[in-house]
């Protein structure tokens, strides 16, 4: 069976990097944005790791954080606006935001119309 790997490195590997290092790895947007929020990436990683150990659910309203090889693993439940949507973090999802994975709009699923929402049942009585 093959090894998953992100840009030729293997998960063991990428956990030994500083987050700083694994920026580099990343396209020019996400980088950016892990350096900018390296410091709220690192307290987040932190307390995912001590509250997993604890057996505690990890819920968070941090959508636009980028997910990094310490949070492999783990299962997030992450606030969609209604909900914590609890989401597997998995090796093909470093770079991406949290919030991709925690999606924000559900499909519509329209009923019959009620009285009053075309024309021709307006003329009806609300009886």
């Amino acid at each position: 069976m093959k090894e998953s790997t992100f840009r030729g490195k293997t998960l063991e590997e990428l956990k030994q990097l500083d987050t700083r290092e694994f920026a580099k790895f990343l396209k020019s947007r996400q980088r950016r944005a892990v350096l900018r929020q390296f410091d709220k990436i690192e307290k987040f990683a932190a307390r995912c790791e001590k509250n997993y150990k604890k057996g505690k659910t990890i819920r968070t309203h941090l959508r636009a954080l980028i997910i990094v090889p310490r949070m492999v693993d783990l299962t997030i439940n992450v606030y969609n606006g209604k909900e914590f949507v609890p989401v597997k973090i998995i090796l093909e999802m470093l770079g991406h935001r949290l919030g991709e994975f925690s999606v924000t709009r559900a499909k519509v699923q329209h009923g019959a119309p009620g009285i009053g929402a075309t024309r021709s049942s307006a003329a009806l009585s609300v009886k």
